[in-house]
């Protein structure tokens, strides 16, 4: 019986001991580490326009439309890029409503940058990513929308050009991956918001 007692009492010790390891001091240690060694990343890499006011996160897509702005991925996230309801449509490759739904998002994509039907439709510019909240762009879906934009703004297609290799993200550690352009910094960039 006694032997009980100072089992449980070990037990009692060693819970309170790793609650206050586990459950306080390292993540105030983690905490600390991405405050002091990563700030940006740690507070959600969040941006901000010329007058300091946040405008978004480059991790998390927004919604662009209009012909002078560059049109994110589709999104199935609520009303579209809503962050409380990230998902995707999950919808399987055998759906009618997925193929349906597909055909027309090519039809209106090359309708809105003027494309001829030869040419090749990313599949990030007709299909919504897993989350609903892909902040990126294929490169090959940015140079189709080029023109569009160029145009509607009244500028040279090789300046625009030249802001879509800024705002690309290369691979993940080099090799992960394909390159992407974030949308939000972008637009961001052509409406002269970014400091």
């Amino acid at each position: 019986m006694k032997d009980i007692f100072i089992e449980i009492k070990n037990s009692v010790i060693a819970t309170i001991i790793f609650a206050i390891i586990l459950c306080g001091v390292y993540p105030l240690i983690v905490y600390g580490a991405g405050q002091l060694f990563f700030p940006n990343k740690a507070n959600g890499s969040l941006i901000e326009g010329k007058d300091r006011k946040l405008v978004g996160s480059e991790l998390l897509g927004q919604m662009f439309s209009g012909e002078k702005y560059f049109h994110p991925r589709p999104s199935a996230a609520g009303t579209g890029y809503d962050a409380a309801n990230s998902s995707g449509t999950n919808l399987g490759p055998t759906s009618q409503k997925l193929k349906d739904a597909v055909k027309a998002a090519v039809e209106q994509y090359r309708k809105e940058n003027n494309l001829t039907p030869d040419v090749l439709i990313p599949a990030d510019a007709v299909t919504s990513s897993g989350s609903g909240l892909d902040p990126h762009i294929s490169v090959r879906n940015a140079q189709l929308q080029t023109e569009r934009v160029a145009k509607a703004r009244s500028l040279d297609e090789n300046g625009v050009r030249a802001l879509i290799e800024k705002f690309t993200d290369g691979r993940q550690l080099g090799i992960l991956g394909e390159p992407g352009v974030n949308v939000l910094k972008l637009n961001l960039a052509l409406d002269g918001a970014l400091p």
